[in-house]
Order: structure tokens, then sequence, then C-alpha cells
């Protein structure tokens, strides 16, 4: 089968216009401020916590199963082990804001 190739013509047909960028739209004040105040939470809980990447299924295992000692962790976990440590009875919360990896900051 021939890969499908254009006419050739560079114009754009009618309808057939690129999305446009969103445009910034101001949220109310009082979602602003609870905004904020989730991000200063976060920010202060993970302060407390330690940074485990792409391990945090294998480390919140060990801790559950008395492995290792109990204290905050932060990761990554695909949606899959997400789900088999909540299936296996393991407490967890993803987290609101996005978080860099500490090797990724300047």
């Amino acid at each position: 089968m021939a890969p499908s190739v254009g006419s050739g013509s560079s114009k754009r047909q009618e309808g057939n216009e690129p999305p446009k960028s969103a445009e910034r739209v101001e949220l109310p004040p009082e979602l602003s401020k609870a905004l904020k105040y989730l991000a200063k939470a976060q920010a202060s809980a993970l302060k407390k916590s330690t940074w485990v990447g792409d391990q945090f299924a294998e480390k919140a295992r060990e801790m559950h199963y008395g492995e290792a000692d109990e204290s905050p962790i932060h990761g990554q976990a695909t949606k899959e082990e997400a789900k088999d440590l909540v299936a296996e009875g393991i407490s967890l919360s993803p987290l609101l804001f996005p978080v860099t990896a500490p090797e990724e900051l300047n």
C-alpha cells in the first residue's frame, strides 16, 4: 500500500485551520487562593519526605511488609504499580502538583 501523500498544494482548505493556542483565563479569587494553599501544603509535606524516584513501589512495599523503617517518601509509579499497591493494602496518594526529580533541578 502506498503512503498517503498530499496534493502538493500548501494552501490550507477552509475549515482546516490549526487550533488556536489556549487563551489565558483568570481564575476566580477563591480558587486561586485554594490552589496556592494546596501548593504550599504539598511543598511543606515534601520537605519532610524522601524522593525515591521510580523505586516508589518497591520502597513502599518494603515499608509495608516491615523490611524497612517507615518514613514519608515520594516518587514515581505507573498506574499499574499504584493499582497493585492499593490492592495490597498499601496507602498512597497522588500529588496534586507535578514534582521535578532533584537531579533534574538546576
